[in-house]
């Protein structure tokens, strides 16, 4: 059937947004951005216009979000705060996530959002008259803990790591902890019982996992994204090798509840595995690009007297290879898959090539 033509002055229809051709529009555009330094300068410029067009990701440029990343709705006071076990509270504005617990003692705060913000004390006071009598800092970045001034009062605990990192920027919404510790420590309020232990640096150095044996619930935050893939350059990690083992130490721990600290909804066991196998993958296809990505064509088309040019043109070709290797794979699975794998390549490439030492073209010299 001939379609109808359309009246003087009206838009043309939008084709439809296939999966399929998302998937071959995306990382033809992400491709060609990333070897624009080994492209003509006309494909450089083409491969920027694309981006520009969708640098802000607006409706129709990216995947649909798949069932598994969805969570409960926020209501429209701007947060949504449930009982996930017994005395033990999630509360969420669907990008980050904290957890509190009511005790004989008073309340028990881990982390403080400032997304959040004063929420959190009106969230509180939905369920208990009971202020903050302990707060907990589950690693030192802000986006996690800039409002823990709002408990004016309680008796702060952290990783030593962390009281270090805090007191080199001196944030006045961020107090420096009263008890600090470096491997386990428990802290008992009511009847009820805190494990946090540090394994070592993963996300960032104090990072630590904070377990409720009785409830069964886990909290270890910026390390598994349930129903997502992980933020940018494997979340910004500062210790990578850490960061890819930490998934299989959180599941020596016996719980039912994940809260991983981000996004919309709560995790299981089953998340974390599903956040394994994405990572292993990303993994493979990063080793294999490395292993098989020519970078013959980047020192034909760069100035060879600009080392940081040819750098750049190899990384960059090489983590578009892989991440186009794994997106088709992932965009159903989880949300995000298309946004960030790219990103999440590039730093795994980067820490095959350094911590691991799979060097690629630049290896040992024979």
């Amino acid at each position: 059937m001939t379609p109808p033509t359309p009246e003087p002055g009206t838009p043309a229809p939008r084709s439809l947004l296939t999966r399929r051709g998302l998937i071959a529009s995306t990382w033809l555009a992400a491709a060609a951005v990333s070897a624009a330094p080994l492209l003509g300068r006309s494909t450089a410029r083409a491969a920027a216009s694309a981006v520009s067009l969708s640098a802000d990701c607006p409706p129709g440029t990216t995947a649909p979000v798949p069932p598994a990343a969805k969570g409960p709705a926020i209501p429209a006071a701007g947060y949504l705060v449930q009982e996930i076990a017994d005395r033990v509270y999630w509360l969420t504005d669907g990008l980050y996530q904290m957890i509190f617990v009511t005790t004989a003692e008073g309340v028990v705060a881990v982390d403080a959002p400032p997304t959040i913000g004063n929420n959190i004390l009106r969230a509180i006071a939905t369920v208990t008259t009971s202020p903050v009598t302990h707060a907990i800092y589950s690693h030192h970045h802000a986006d996690h803990t800039g409002a823990m001034v709002l408990y004016e009062g309680a008796r702060f605990y952290a990783h030593k790591d962390v009281a270090e990192l805090l007191g080199q920027t001196s944030d006045p919404n961020r107090p420096l902890p009263d008890v600090t510790f470096e491997r386990h420590l428990n802290v008992r309020a009511g009847e009820d019982l805190l494990n946090l232990a540090y394994h070592g640096p993963n996300h960032s150095p104090g990072n630590i996992f904070i377990s409720l044996p009785a409830q069964r619930v886990l909290m270890l935050v910026d390390v598994v994204f349930p129903g997502w893939v992980p933020f940018a350059y494997l979340v910004e990690s500062q210790n990578i090798p850490g960061w890819l083992d930490a998934p299989a130490r959180a599941l020596t721990y016996t719980f039912d509840t994940y809260v991983g600290g981000h996004l919309t909804r709560l995790g299981t066991r089953s998340d974390v595995l599903i956040q394994q196998e994405y990572v292993a993958e990303l993994k493979s296809q990063a080793a294999n690009a490395i292993a098989s990505f020519n970078p013959a064509a980047v020192y034909q088309t760069v100035d060879p007297t600009n080392p940081w040019a040819v750098f750049r043109g190899y990384l960059d070709g090489v983590a578009a290879q892989a991440a186009s290797a794994v997106v088709p794979n992932w965009i159903d699975r989880l949300g995000g898959a298309d946004v960030y794998t790219l990103a999440n390549a590039y730093a795994m490439v980067e820490s095959l090539r350094i911590d691991y030492g799979q060097l690629g073209p630049f290896g040992i010299h024979p």
